[in-house]
């Protein structure tokens, strides 16, 4: 599988952007697709994920400001972003997580979100 990630930029506080992830290669071993954030200094934090049923699942950090988001015929999964606050600036990366294994096996490139005025 392979993901590729883009959409990312420098927006200023309050502002939106949104990323996207085209997955390649064996769709069809994968069961959910997640993105993932890298802010120096800061732990690695799933942000959010969406299953092939598309459930999804939320970091409290961004609920309700975070959409992600899923076009099957594309083979892409979305992250819309709004109300965006320094605190989310980081590195943003798209992983897939394997069907067998139940763990996000297959990564992305990151693209970097800076929020500053």
């Amino acid at each position: 599988v392979q993901l590729q990630a883009s959409g990312g930029g420098l927006v200023q506080p309050g502002g939106s952007l949104r990323l996207s992830c085209a997955a390649s290669g064996s769709i069809f071993s994968i069961s959910a697709l997640d993105w993932y954030r890298l802010a120096p200094g800061k732990q690695r934090e799933l942000v959010a994920s969406i299953t092939n049923a598309g459930s999804t699942n939320y970091a409290d950090s961004v609920k309700g400001r975070f959409i992600i988001s899923r076009d099957n015929a594309k083979n892409t999964v979305y992250l819309k972003m709004d109300s965006l606050k320094p605190e989310d600036t980081a590195v943003y990366y798209c992983a897939a997580v394997d069907s067998t294994t139940y763990l996000p096996d297959y990564w992305g490139q990151g693209t970097q979100v800076t929020v500053s005025s």
